[in-house]
């Protein structure tokens, strides 16, 4: 099993922090974000390889960061090449820019770089595996219609199966929030090729997803535990008064 760290966008929503600074990269209570996400991923077996996909911008950042770090597996930063936010590839050209460029041909989590969660990760992939050859990803029940209008968001049946997925809906049919941690069999991977050479969007994985279930089944892991998606200043502080919450507590 592979996976893909998307960490190649500019999070213009952040600035002046994310000016000169990779928003995976910014410090939560003394930790890089994106260090609480590996973390995590050590939950994981079978992982034998890591990418890490950013931009020419902050490459540099994320090799220096990287060159100081020991984890059960190696991380390879990958440059997709762009300067710019108007340039970027997005995450689903980001995503199939690694797949081509290191030809993998195994199963792929692939997780957003700017995401801070407690999640069970094992439990995920077992239900992922569970439902192969197809396509899973989490979701978080956010409870608040409100809430739910910032989100993509999923409706889906008895056994899981997403039947619509909604981009930051006005009015979101369910609060079944997606996470930014997607599940991809290897079976599954030509259709990220053919998603973008049909012509769509390649920035937004929710678009993905919402074109995913109408010509192949996907599935929807409901997880239970702590979730920020560190997408502004409220949320970025949000997850900081969390941690030192957590750290008053023990």
């Amino acid at each position: 099993m592979k996976i893909v760290l998307l960490c190649a966008g500019y999070a213009t929503r952040l600035y002046p922090l994310t000016k000169d600074q990779p928003k995976p990269l910014l410090p939560i209570s003394g930790k890089p974000l994106l260090e609480y996400l590996l973390e995590e991923l050590k939950e994981l077996s079978l992982v034998d390889g890591i990418y890490l996909v950013t931009n020419g911008r902050f490459y540099p950042h994320f090799e220096k960061w990287a060159s100081g770090k020991r984890y059960p597996w190696k991380i390879e930063v990958v440059n997709d090449g762009t300067k710019t936010n108007e340039t970027r590839r997005g995450a689903i050209g980001d995503l199939l820019f690694v797949v081509e460029r290191f030809k993998i041909h195994d199963d792929l989590g692939v997780f957003a770089g700017d995401n801070f969660f407690q999640f069970d990760l094992r439990g995920f992939k077992e239900f992922a595996e569970s439902h192969r050859p197809h396509t899973s990803i989490g979701v978080v029940n956010v409870e608040s219609v409100e809430l739910a209008k910032r989100y993509g968001i999923v409706r889906a049946d008895e056994e899981r199966r997403i039947i619509d997925f909604y981009e930051k809906p006005e009015k979101p049919p369910s609060t079944l929030a997606s996470t930014g941690v997607y599940w991809f069999s290897k079976e599954s991977l030509d259709l990220l090729d053919r998603y973008v050479e049909e012509g769509h969007n390649a920035d937004r994985p929710g678009d993905y997803i919402c074109w995913l279930v109408k010509v192949d089944r996907v599935y929807a892991y409901p997880f239970e535990g702590k979730w920020f998606d560190i997408g502004d200043l409220a949320s970025y502080q949000q997850a900081e008064i969390f941690l030192k919450k957590g750290a008053t507590k023990k």
